[in-house]
């Protein structure tokens, strides 16, 4: 077999000189959760200790690849140090999946099963590297989150305490949206901008959620003014680019008709 490597390819590779591990660094955020959880995983300290040095390692090594990255051990040990803080935030949202979902029947199912959860948890350590300014690896982790739990968390948007999502199946939140505490959002909710073009990099271009707001199934939320107050319920289907005031209730209705069928008689609009 004769393979080339194309002109654009060999000119890339001769420009930029990055060498990011990234199977390393997937199999690093399941290490992590496995850590952030040693109870329900039946991890031992000495695995857990044995699994934080590896991470460590992992994350220093590809930090130093990045150019841009200053004192990449200032920063590891600065992550490192965020994480009996994260491991208490993520513990109160995993009791908020059980006390909110009615077929939960206990924390362990919910750390060791859901992928709303774990969705949830990789995105707060991969929003801690980012807000550190680090690139190219908390959008890593996020996309491997998404490739596992069908759930789009882009890690620069802005999450607050006791978050659920219930099924997630569907779920896109924007890198600029903010959400309060005591959110919950149901599959298919899109946070997303109204419009976008390359120079909006630097604007704010998803809407804010504020505390206690719930949003039904296939509710979509549109632009960097949007505002939903807060102990707002947006319901399912609603498509929303304007702000709404607390304490609103905003549901989509449509017109169904009903009847009784007997005798076989062929569906409307029937097409193969």
């Amino acid at each position: 077999m004769n393979f080339k490597i194309s002109k654009n390819i060999s000119d890339f590779r001769k420009t930029h000189t990055l060498a990011i591990d990234k199977a390393a660094l997937e199999n690093s955020i399941n290490d992590l959760y496995n850590v952030l959880f040693p109870i329900c995983l039946n991890v031992k300290k000495t695995n857990c200790d044995d699994a934080l040095k590896i991470i460590y390692d992992i994350l220093l090594i590809n930090l130093k690849s990045l150019e841009a990255v200053e004192n990449p051990s200032k920063k590891v040990n600065y992550f490192f140090d965020q994480l009996p803080k994260l491991q208490e935030i993520l513990y109160e949202d995993a009791k908020t999946f059980y006390n909110n979902d009615p077929s939960a029947y206990s924390i362990e199912e919910v750390i060791l099963s859901y992928p709303g959860f774990y969705a949830l948890v990789v995105h707060r350590l991969a929003n801690t590297l980012y807000k550190m300014g680090i690139p190219i690896i908390p959008r890593l982790w996020s996309e491997y989150a998404h490739t596992k739990a069908g759930i789009d968390i882009n890690p620069g948007a802005t999450i607050g305490k006791r978050f659920f999502l219930d099924h997630g199946t569907g779920i896109v939140i924007g890198e600029t949206c903010v959400i309060g505490d005591d959110v919950k959002i149901y599959q298919n909710v899109t946070l997303g901008a109204l419009h976008v073009t390359k120079n909006m990099q630097s604007k704010k271009r998803h809407p804010t959620i504020e505390n206690n707001v719930i949003l039904y199934s296939g509710a979509t939320i549109l632009g960097g003014e949007t505002n939903i107050g807060h102990d707002s319920t947006i319901g399912g289907n609603v498509w929303l680019t304007k702000s709404v005031e607390p304490f609103s209730l905003i549901y989509y209705t449509s017109q169904l008709k009903y009847k009784t069928v007997k005798n076989g008689t062929e569906p409307i609009n029937f097409v193969i």
